[in-house]
């Protein structure tokens, strides 16, 4: 099996969030003529998501047997999808890294330990950009394996911890006037916008190992026109965290009381993680599926590619690294099956 044609093949089928059927229909046909026993593991769509009577499914696949380790990723993308090339050294395209670059790597892997003997099984699951929806089915639907690799780019190194997430609503209700009367209204704007300066100033955690927890305003709405004060603002937040989150939602609550209400929306927990000796390591500072497949074994994080080009329009993969993750997986494994 050829890793790099494997990785074009999936970049060139569009699978934005939403979308991820005829990827996962690619990966079935893949992984059965390559004699695994793959199969559908049915998984709603979120009521933001309107499925129009679509299929929507995780794959996994095993070798017929208790796997003693999984290999994991997830099938969905960012938008917007632009399609594969490449190039001497890389895979460029939507995806490239994050994350069928890594399907492709860890589907080697698992044809190499089969070979070998080891009870290998495979879960690409949808909804990772999302709301981790596809991880959460999974996890009601898990056969119990010791060890879950789960992948993302990480340049081939093992995450020693991985950042949690905490998505926040702050709104802020006004009332509409006249704009050249604006002592006849209340302005929603004018109170969202002191609600987020109050954020921005707070004092967050830091962790000795993994760093600051960090602020992002991702999307800042409200308002009617130009000439009519706002009786609506609104803003969306994600936090990227290095502790639990209680003390940070009081804090927030606190921070915006008397000028709007913050609604805690999605959260993912901050992980600590296992590593193996001789293994180079690094800080996920972004968020993983493995709070929600906790019923999947020990968690590993590791993978090829950089999350600094991940969603963005210059996407891409190098050939050599994802050849080097075939490695490294086959190496994890047999490092994980020999220290149990």
């Amino acid at each position: 099996m050829d890793p790099i044609a494997l990785t074009r093949r999936l970049v060139d089928v569009e699978s934005i969030t939403g979308n991820e059927a005829p990827v996962g229909e690619l990966l079935l046909a893949e992984l059965t003529a390559l004699g695994f026993q793959a199969e559908k593991m049915p998984v709603p769509f979120p009521p933001e998501i309107d499925g129009h009577g679509r299929e929507r499914f995780n794959v996994y696949a095993g070798a017929g047997s208790q796997p003693e380790i999984v290999f994991s990723t997830h099938m969905d993308t960012v938008p917007p999808f632009f399609p594969a090339r490449e190039d001497e050294t890389r895979i460029y395209g939507r995806g490239a890294c994050d994350a069928k670059g890594i399907m492709a790597a860890q589907i080697a892997a698992a044809l190499r330990l089969r070979d070998a003997g080891l009870a290998i099984g495979l879960l690409y699951v949808v909804g990772e950009e999302r709301d981790s929806l596809g991880a959460a089915t999974a996890n009601a639907n898990s056969p119990k394996p010791r060890f879950l690799i789960n992948g993302e780019p990480t340049g081939n190194k093992l995450a020693v911890a991985s950042k949690g997430s905490l998505r926040v609503l702050v709104k802020a209700a006004g009332r509409m006037a006249h704009s050249a009367y604006p002592e006849l209204g209340e302005s929603a704007i004018d109170k969202l916008l002191e609600a987020l300066q109050r954020l921005r100033a707070m004092k967050l955690a830091a962790h000795p190992e993994a760093g600051p927890s960090t602020l992002n305003i991702g999307l800042i709405e409200g308002g009617r026109a130009p000439n009519v004060v706002p009786d609506f603002a609104r803003a969306h937040l994600q936090y990227r965290l290095v502790e639990p989150s209680d003390r940070l939602r009081r804090e927030i609550a606190g921070a915006v009381s008397g000028l709007a209400e913050a609604e805690f929306v999605l959260e993912s927990p901050f992980v600590k993680l296992r590593t193996l000796p001789g293994l180079p390591t690094m800080v996920a500072a972004f968020t993983t599926d493995i709070p929600h497949l906790g019923n999947w074994g020990e968690p590993l994080l590791a993978g090829p590619g950089s999350i600094h080009v991940a969603h963005t329009n210059g996407e891409y993969i190098e050939k050599s690294e994802l050849l080097a993750a075939v490695d490294l997986y086959c190496h994890m494994a047999q490092k994980l099956v020999a220290s149990s």
